[in-house]
């Protein structure tokens, strides 16, 4: 008899999908909000709606030199955890009380914001070194853990 995948390696899965929605050049992120087994979100990486993407314009940050993690704000994209909170809120969807699973850890700015949003639990397939927002998740009690993605 076949067994079933476990649901955090079926989200985690949709996140990788999802990911490759993204438009960056340097890292294709996904992010899947869950409640209660249900998806009410998801998010990619990329410019906002009905702009030019990174795919068309080239990287910023790449052309300037920023190193991975730094002066996010010169980057034309959102990041997928930022557009899990979008889509909820333009769809009046709650995400209190949520899980989200991410293919990347969130940086500082989406945990500051996850964190705002009352979410419970983040799992993420690949770690960010990033200790503030580590120490941030830790101090706000939100469960945090790698979840490698299982296929």
């Amino acid at each position: 008899m076949e067994q079933r995948i476990p649901w955090p390696d079926y989200f985690m899965r949709i996140a990788f999908m999802v990911a490759e929605r993204s438009t960056c050049l340097r890292r294709k992120v996904g992010a899947v909000a869950v409640k209660d087994k249900r998806i009410l979100a998801t998010g990619y990486n990329g410019a906002p709606s009905d702009l030019a993407h990174c795919l068309q314009t080239g990287c910023l940050r790449e052309k300037l030199g920023v190193p991975s993690g730094q002066r996010h704000e010169i980057c034309r994209g959102l990041h997928a955890e930022q557009n899990v909170i979008i889509q909820a809120a333009v769809h009046g969807i709650p995400i209190g009380g949520a899980t989200i699973y991410c293919t990347t850890q969130p940086c500082l700015i989406c945990t500051k914001m996850l964190i705002n949003c009352g979410v419970e639990a983040i799992y993420y397939a690949e770690s960010y070194p990033d200790e503030l927002s580590e120490g941030m998740l830790q101090e706000a009690g939100i469960v945090h853990e790698v979840l490698p993605c299982q296929g």
